[in-house]
């Protein structure tokens, strides 16, 4: 890799371009967000352990991110370090993604999720090393919040789509398992730009090649897979003091945000509604309601992150973010006691600001406080900040559920409220350097 000194300077359209490859990643995600809930409820899934069913992203992030991070560091191909990945978990998803919505039962839902999940996980710090490979550290805060408006975008479109496709397709036409037609179709497109997208971004803005000695250094070192569990251990002991510091506050953000996920059908579906059926027209409607506040609040992410660009360069990373999760903190304390759904739009606003924050400025916070050498594998790492807490989530939630939140999918929501805020506070003890304030 190149110095960062002697990193070419990239154009604004120029960033765009490599991160199109995420529009269709986050598309995936997208669909996964808005419509796995309303899909096991579809097949069956019992409300209060249906957490468990969603240990496919936790865990796979959790084994494949930190493998396939180390793996990229010391990857030679003529393709470079990091597209293979990319090339390989696009295939993936894309099959995945195709036959999800024809899952016969509960069981193979949730075993092509494990499998969808994996290949995202293959995709996703890959390609965060590469946006951090690419460019010159002066333009990694742009990289990296693109990226986060590219994920506003994508997810959108993802959770609007059944709602638009209902304007052709009748919404209440069902396959023979139950799940909505329009589900189908939404993930058949979501297919197609999995891989079209990755295609786009690694022709049109391919990797930078290693000098000699960067290739050498790999080729020096040792093989196997027990040199890569090696490096990760040494990675974990050796963290940089900020990406230690980050991990409180990753933890109650995504613990709050995968509540909100997995709930907010089941939470709509009551307050708006008051049922709590998954068979019922009115939960139907809900998961239509669901892609349509999802839809919004990822446009929100998507101004939000392009508009963060300039208040980070002013004003610093750290507050800027902590404000980003109070306002989705207080959103999700109000989503539940709205009983019109057109009110829903404006606590949308703040889950669309918090979402902004947590795809973007903390991988400014990390991409700057790390050796370059090493990026692929502390991306995956620091992905664990991000499952670790999904997985607690995903296992506590049944044990709480009922004792403590009363059985009702509004409490969990506003729990998760509490959690954001708890998450701001955190990331205002983070002593950053200096230089992680520099952007653009």
């Amino acid at each position: 890799m190149l110095s960062v000194a002697s990193k070419p300077r990239l154009s604004l359209p120029r960033i765009v371009e490599m991160n199109i490859g995420f529009f269709g990643l986050q598309f995936s995600f997208g669909l996964q967000q808005a419509n796995m809930g309303p899909i096991y409820g579809y097949l069956g899934a019992d409300e209060a352990t249906m957490p468990l069913l969603w240990l496919a992203g936790p865990m796979t992030g959790l084994i494949v991110q930190p493998i396939v991070g180390a793996m990229s560091d010391r990857t030679l191909s003529r393709f470079g370090r990091r597209t293979p990945y990319f090339l390989i978990g696009a295939i993936l998803c894309t099959i995945c993604l195709f036959f999800m919505p024809l899952s016969p039962t509960l069981w193979v839902a949730a075993s092509l999720l494990w499998i969808l999940d994996a290949g995202n996980n293959i995709t996703m710090e890959p390609y965060r090393a590469y946006v951090a490979d690419r460019l010159a550290e002066d333009q990694r805060s742009a990289g990296f919040l693109t990226q986060s408006a590219f994920t506003g975008l994508a997810q959108t479109l993802s959770y609007l789509a059944p709602t638009l496709l209902a304007m052709v397709v009748d919404r209440n036409m069902l396959d023979g398992n139950g799940i909505p037609v329009v589900v189908r179709i939404a993930f058949i497109i979501g297919a197609i730009l999995s891989i079209s997208t990755i295609l786009w971004s690694v022709i049109r803005v391919p990797e930078l090649p290693l000098e000699e000695e960067e290739i050498k250094a790999i080729e020096d070192k040792p093989g196997g897979m027990l040199s890569i569990f090696v490096d990760i251990f040494t990675a974990i002991r050796e963290m940089p003091p900020v990406m230690r510091q980050l991990a409180l506050a990753m933890f109650f953000q995504w613990y709050a945000m995968f509540i909100y996920w997995q709930f907010i059908a089941f939470s709509l579906s009551r307050s708006l509604f008051g049922t709590s059926d998954t068979s019922t027209e009115g939960f139907r409607e809900a998961g239509l309601v669901v892609g349509q506040i999802g839809a919004f609040y990822n446009f929100i992410a998507f101004i939000g992150a392009i508009a963060l660009i300039p208040i980070v360069r002013k004003m610093g990373v750290k507050p800027v973010h902590a404000a980003c999760l109070i306002a989705s903190g207080a959103a999700m304390l109000v989503i539940p006691n709205i009983d019109n759904q057109a009110w829903l739009f404006i606590p949308m606003i703040g889950i669309g600001i918090g979402w902004a924050g947590m795809m973007g400025n903390t991988y400014i916070m990390l991409a700057n406080s790390i050796p370059p050498e090493r990026t692929g594998i502390y991306m995956g790492i620091f992905n664990m900040f991000i499952v670790i807490p999904m997985l607690i989530e995903t296992l506590t939630m049944p044990l709480i559920y009922e004792p403590l939140l009363g059985g009702d999918a509004r409490n969990a929501i506003m729990f998760g409220g509490v959690l954001m805020i708890c998450g701001a506070i955190a990331t205002m003890f983070i002593k950053l350097d200096q230089k992680v304030k520099i952007t653009n």
